[in-house]
This record gives structure tokens, C-alpha cells and sequence, in this order.
């Protein structure tokens, strides 16, 4: 999967969404997919952008609400983060239980589970950055549940080759199979994966029931361990030219929106925030996408370092960022960020988490729709 950066080949996939066909499709391989997530984690677009798109285009409710609840779960995870802020990293509602160590299943990192479906969308996250949805949960089942490694180590190992890479939506993800974030974890066998990735591989390990799957010892092919973490490479950056009468963007990991106040003469920079990175790294391809992105922002700066260190450059009084859980700890005018609708908060409780919040989202939406 190849994700351009102009904003020409951005709009294009949107309007290219089939929300039919992506609602009864979307667990499979070859789903009718939007592949707009890297663009929305990286705040080009935002779930609200795209929701009104799939508005204006006069479809009944019933064509696109998965596809509304799908970016619903996504604005929900950043809710969690902003409410509960590290907590998430570590088990959020409940001990994962089952944990033997603290690692990462070597053949996870190296595409070699045996099981081969598994193991293609391993080495395709490494050399594209994108990994179906319904793949990672397995990696992630695989990792915790067969494996039985805790659930933080392989979630930043995935969360750092992802594109679309969103530490509330990956943690909480992983947390979710893993039994830590929900009422029981994820399993899947060796008959599900067949089935929505076309393989006919069997007498693996996951070739079982779910019953004997949930019972069976680690296999010999996930007991060797390993400890990684991404080394965050950023480029050289060169000194700032600002312009102090004259405002200042704050651009980030999180927010490469080209809309954002565009209109205004203004200084811009991308903040590479080396304390962000050293606390999440990523991979090389990760910060390359980021700077394809940051040409269709004109006359952006990069600046490599900490926001304390940012500060000496610019005047607070005159410098705007965007909301994020990335920039609790930025001074200066913060600015909203595009949630869909103002519907806010954490729902505690196990299963019902994200539906409570989906049901009085969905109230509010409904109340828009029909003024």
C-alpha cells in the first residue's frame, strides 16, 4: 500500500470512500477500505472533515454509520487519552493476566510465527508502514494471548513502523485484546484468518478450536524473546528564522493540518519534539512521511528539540497550537482541535465503554442531521 502526501491524492481517496461496500467488506484483505488513517493520525484531515464529506453527499444513515462509528472510535480512544494521560501505558482497567514476560515474541519482530498470512502482513507493516486493521489484531492476539508477552513492548513495536501510528488508538488496542482494556481478550484461530485472508494454511498452532486455543501452552515458535525499541532518527535541523511580529504556528507530529489557519502571514514550524520521540520512537519511514507532508504546508521551518527548548524562539503571546495529548505541556494559545461532534468524556466501564459514548454521540448527531 503506497499513501501519497499531496493534497490532491489525499482528496482524491476521499472521495473515493465507498461507505457500502467498506461496511460489509472491511474485515476482509481486499476490503473496500479508506486507507485515510495515516492522514488523520498525522492531522492532515480530521474525523470531522470526513464525516461531513460522507453528509454532504446525501447517503441515508444506515450506508455510512460503520464507517461514522469507525472514525467515532477513534476520536473515543484520543478521549480516553486525554482523560485518563499515561495511565494508558499501562493495563488501564484490569491486571493482563497470563503475562510471562515483559518482552516481545522474537518471531513477531523477524515475520516468522508459522503462521504465513500472519507473517506477509508482518513484513509488509516493516517495509510499507501499514498493517490491515484485522491483522493487527491477530499480531496482537498472537503476541498476548498465544505468546503470552504483556501487551507494551509489541505495541510499540508495531505503533513505531505505523504511518498511521496513534499511541491512544494502538495502546488501547492492544490493551483491548490483551484483557486489559475489556471484559475478555481477543482470540483468533487458524480458521478465521483463512477465511478474511484467503489462506488455507493448517495444523498450526491456532489450527484448534477456540476452547483448546484458550488452554494450549506457549508454542516452541514464540518462546524466544526479544527486547526492541525503534532508535528515532531526526533530521539536522537549521536555525529559526522568525519573524516576531508576526504570529507563530506550532506544527506537530500529530498536527500537519495545511488548513489550519492558512490565510494568515505567520511563521511555521514543525516541532519535532525530541522528548515525544524519545518517550514513543519511530521508525525512519515514519519521520520521512511526516516531512512529505510538511511540503504542503509553505514556508514551515523544522526545529528539533524540546518545547522548553522551542520557547527561547518565539514570543508565547503570539504562538498557536493545536489541542492534542502531545501538547498538554506547550505554552502559549491553544487552539480546538476537529472532534466530530463536542460529545467529551471517558466511560469507565468494561464492554459499554465505547458504546455509551457512541450511543449520546450518536443522540447529538442525530439532533444535526435533522435541523
Amino acid at each position: 500500500m503506497i499513501f501519497p502526501t499531496s493534497m490532491e491524492s489525499i482528496t482524491a481517496r476521499i472521495e473515493a470512500i465507498d461507505p457500502e461496500k467498506y461496511a460489509t467488506s472491511r474485515n476482509y484483505k481486499d476490503g473496500a477500505l479508506t486507507y485515510l488513517s495515516p492522514y488523520i493520525s498525522r492531522g492532515v484531515i480530521s474525523t470531522r472533515h470526513v464525516y461531513h464529506h460522507l453528509l454532504e453527499r446525501d447517503l441515508s444513515w444506515n450506508k455510512i454509520e460503520k464507517l461514522v462509528q469507525e472514525l467515532a472510535w477513534r476520536d473515543y480512544w484520543q478521549q480516553v487519552w486525554v482523560a485518563k494521560g499515561d495511565e494508558i501505558n499501562s493495563d488501564l482497567k484490569s491486571v493482563q493476566t497470563k503475562v510471562v514476560h515483559h518482552c516481545i515474541p522474537k518471531a513477531i519482530t523477524e515475520a516468522n510465527t508459522g503462521i504465513k498470512a500472519v507473517d506477509s502482513g508482518i513484513a509488509g507493516l516493516i517495509n510499507t508502514g501499514y498493517m490491515h486493521n484485522h491483522m493487527r489484531m491477530y499480531v496482537a492476539s498472537i503476541a498476548c494471548n498465544i505468546g503470552n508477552s504483556h501487551w507494551f513492548m509489541p505495541a510499540q513495536w508495531m505503533y513505531g513502523y505505523l504511518l498511521d501510528g496513534d499511541w491512544a488508538s494502538n495502546a488501547l488496542s492492544w490493551q483491548w485484546v490483551a484483557g486489559s482494556n475489556a471484559n475478555k481478550k481477543y482470540i483468533a484461530n487458524q480458521e478465521n484468518i483463512n477465511k478474511y485472508f484467503y489462506s488455507t494454511q493448517r495444523g498450526t498452532y491456532l489450527d484448534r478450536s477456540y476452547e483448546s486455543l484458550a488452554q494450549i501452552p506457549v508454542p516452541d515458535e514464540l518462546k524466544e524473546t526479544a527486547v526492541f525499541q525503534h532508535n528515532t532518527r531526526l533530521p539536522a535541523t537549521k536555525d529559526l528564522a522568525i519573524d516576531l511580529n508576526k504570529s507563530t504556528l506550532i506544527y506537530t507530529y500529530y498536527n500537519m493540518d495545511p488548513k489550519w489557519r492558512a490565510s494568515e502571514d505567520a511563521n511555521r514550524i514543525l516541532h519535532l519534539d525530541t522528548a515525544l520521540f524519545q518517550k514513543y520512537p519511530v521508525s525512519d519511514a515514519c519521520i520521512d512521511f511526516v516531512l512529505q507532508l510538511s511540503k504542503n504546508i509553505k514556508g514551515i521551518q523544522l526545529f528539533k528539540g524540546t518545547f522548553k527548548e522551542l520557547e527561547k524562539h518565539i514570543d508565547l503571546n503570539n504562538t498557536y497550537y493545536k489541542e492534542h495529548p502531545t501538547t498538554e505541556h506547550y505554552s502559549g494559545i491553544k487552539d480546538p482541535r476537529d472532534w466530530m461532534f463536542p460529545v467529551k468524556g471517558y466511560y469507565s466501564s468494561f464492554f459499554s465503554s465505547f458504546f455509551k459514548f457512541w450511543k449520546k454521540w450518536k443522540k447529538h448527531s442525530k439532533q444535526k442531521r435533522i435541523r
